[in-house]
């Protein structure tokens, strides 16, 4: 019999993250809420939650040593899976609170509030446009998955580099349209919840344990 994959769930004080290890327990993963450096580089998958503001977020990583050890698995290929504000802080910087607060800088671009949104947050189901193959969405290219959010990265700026694959994107329109997810070799990310997305989120966690 096949051991389960050990997913650690960063935990460096950024909220309530039961719902997460629920649902990796269903998707088939043993999922351990840790901070510990050795736990973090030794699993198999790595998941960065967010709940709050970018930069209270970014604070809050770098006073654990998240920054550290998230650059440091991206550099040996370990996958990383970034959720909601763990999404946002993987850019340049973020706009949120009225100073601009630096992020982790894996991807250039800048989050910001969402323009022309009926109301926000943006908070429900909601569809996504997945370009080009993708992982992440095998099987699920046409579900629903569960936003609660008013900030979010709305351009992709960072070229192709041979031999590198090219990104997977995921887009969706809310006012105007914003990064929904990106895979980006080991370093993945969904600005939707896929824990608190029923089915269709187990789906696409099981669908990233498969690049284990």
């Amino acid at each position: 019999m096949t051991a389960a994959p050990v997913v650690a769930v960063l935990d460096y004080g950024s909220g309530n993250v039961h719902s997460a290890l629920t649902a990796l327990g269903r998707a088939g993963a043993e999922a351990r809420l840790t901070a510990d450096p050795d736990e973090v580089l030794r699993a198999d998958g790595l998941i960065v939650p967010g709940v709050g503001a970018f930069g209270a977020v970014m604070r809050l990583l770098r006073a654990a040593g998240g920054e550290r050890l998230i650059e440091r698995r991206l550099s040996g290929g370990r996958p990383v899976l970034g959720i909601c504000v763990g999404m946002q802080v993987l850019f340049g910087e973020g706009l949120e609170g009225g100073a601009p607060a630096g992020g982790l800088s894996q991807w250039p671009g800048t989050v910001r509030e969402l323009q022309g949104a009926p109301r926000l947050p943006h908070m429900g189901w909601d569809t996504v446009e997945v370009e080009g193959p993708s992982r992440l969405f095998e099987g699920i290219e046409r579900e629903r998955f569960y936003f609660v959010h008013s900030f979010a990265a709305t351009e992709w700026t960072l070229r192709p580099q041979d031999p590198l694959p090219r990104p997977a994107l995921a887009w969706c329109d809310y006012g105007e349209r914003f990064l929904a997810a990106v895979e980006n070799g080991p370093l993945c990310a969904t600005q939707f919840h896929p824990e608190k997305s029923g089915r269709a989120g187990i789906h696409l966690l099981r669908n990233w344990m498969r690049t284990f």
